[in-house]
């Protein structure tokens, strides 16, 4: 199992290109189950997940074909409907093909989900959905089956602003008979990014990025092609690095229009950020102000970014509060910032974290995708040496990490153990 070390304290200085978005190309990939003949997909991201999903689609009887970050995909001899527990249990996205494969094949049997443990995240709102829509439902030896001769258009109410849960009803209703209207939709950039490559392929979907999006239903799909959006998260994760180690790094390719709430708090917090023909530049100031953080479903602050911005506030100066909201397992991180030397306590789902003069290097173990970033990130802040250990979390949704950090200046590398 490879681990990542790092020798901290440098400043991070120079240009690093920002990958596709991993949470908007899985949906995307799977949305070519919808469609006959070759979609072609452009600046797809080189991760686990991305291959997961691959080999789910290829299970269900896809074509592809990829060379460097271009993937084609040719779902027209799909005839497979089930998703086995062995590919899904990778990866909590692979729920995303229960809604094509019962718009597009008329029955599903998918394997219940795995993925980060950060929380329960049940799929409770998909199930209610498609029901809605007219599937009929069974839960049966931990697979979800589901079955319809042909979905029906209905007005359905989310009762949590869900992401993968507005992305799989929208997919499911796109070739159902007549309007579906999704009220309380999640309203995330990568959701707006399913949503208009699903009208290029000739769906009929309007208010995607608002609370309620209309579904007309159409009677056949055709394939695409499209380039998948710059991955916010990465671009926020490099964002944060420049403030927490004093540096000057310039994001390129990436929508700032996407990171309005990262960029605030970095400027709450002292950073220079400049916004300039889709390039972002940060640069840390000598001290960093203590802010407070809510994490808040999208246009707010990012779950996916709150363990990157503990780490900045952990060398801050004074006190603040980050509240988490989304998910409830996810300060499983605070334990190894505090093998770190990071002074942060807990009540409930907010950490209280006051300011240290600076993190030290000691061996730590990633829990989650994002707990992994946020132990690079106090590495590359921390005197000393550290070692993170099980970092195939990181694969999962960061390509080349350790190459782009090493290209600003950063003394890390990956051991293979």
């Amino acid at each position: 199992m490879d681990k990542i070390i790092i020798e901290g304290g440098r400043s991070l200085k120079g240009e690093v290109n920002i990958s596709g978005a991993k949470n908007a190309a899985l949906p995307i990939l799977i949305s070519s189950l919808l469609t006959d003949g070759w979609n072609t997909y452009t600046n797809v991201p080189n991760l686990r997940d991305i291959q997961s999903t691959k080999d789910l689609l290829l299970n269900l009887g896809a074509r592809i074909e990829t060379q460097s970050d271009t993937v084609q995909i040719d779902a027209g001899k799909v005839v497979n409907h089930e998703a086995a527990y062995d590919l899904v249990r990778k990866m909590r996205a692979s729920i995303l093909v229960l809604g094509p494969l019962v718009a597009r094949l008329k029955k599903a049997r998918v394997s219940l989900p795995g993925g980060c443990a950060i929380g329960a995240r049940p799929i409770n709102l998909h199930l209610k959905g498609l029901t809605r829509l007219g599937a009929k439902i069974e839960l049966k030896h931990g697979y979800v089956e589901a079955t319809a001769d042909r979905l029906k258009g209905e007005e359905i109410y989310l009762d949590v602003s869900t992401v993968t849960g507005t992305e799989n009803l929208m997919m499911a209703a796109v070739l159902a008979k007549g309007t579906t209207v999704l009220s309380n939709a999640a309203r995330e950039p990568e959701v707006v990014a399913l949503a208009d490559v699903l009208n290029e392929m000739g769906a009929d979907i309007k208010g995607a990025g608002t609370s309620i999006i209309s579904i007309k239903g159409v009677s056949a799909l055709h394939p695409v092609s499209v380039r998948i959006i710059p991955d916010r998260i990465e671009a926020g994760t490099f964002m944060v690095s420049a403030a927490l180690t004093r540096g000057n790094v310039t994001l390129l390719g990436c929508e700032p229009n996407h990171l309005e709430a990262v960029i605030d708090k970095l400027r709450l917090c002292g950073a220079e950020v400049t916004v300039k023909d889709g390039r972002i530049q940060v640069k840390g100031k000598r001290e960093i102000a203590s802010i407070d953080v809510k994490t808040l479903p999208y246009p707010g602050f990012p779950t996916d970014m709150q363990a990157q911005f503990m780490v900045l506030m952990s060398v801050a100066k004074g006190f603040s509060m980050i509240s988490e909201t989304i998910f409830e397992n996810r300060f499983i991180h605070v334990s190894e910032l505090k093998r770190m030397g990071a002074d942060i306590k807990i009540s409930g789902n907010t950490a209280m974290i006051t300011g240290v003069p600076s993190l030290s290097g000691a061996p730590v173990m990633a829990t989650d995708l994002r707990a992994s970033a946020s132990l690079i990130l106090a590495g590359l802040a921390a005197k000393g040496t550290t070692e993170i250990n099980r970092v195939y979390h990181l694969d999962r949704g960061y390509e080349n990490i350790e190459n782009k950090f090493s290209l600003l200046g950063a003394d890390i590398r990956r051991v293979k153990t």
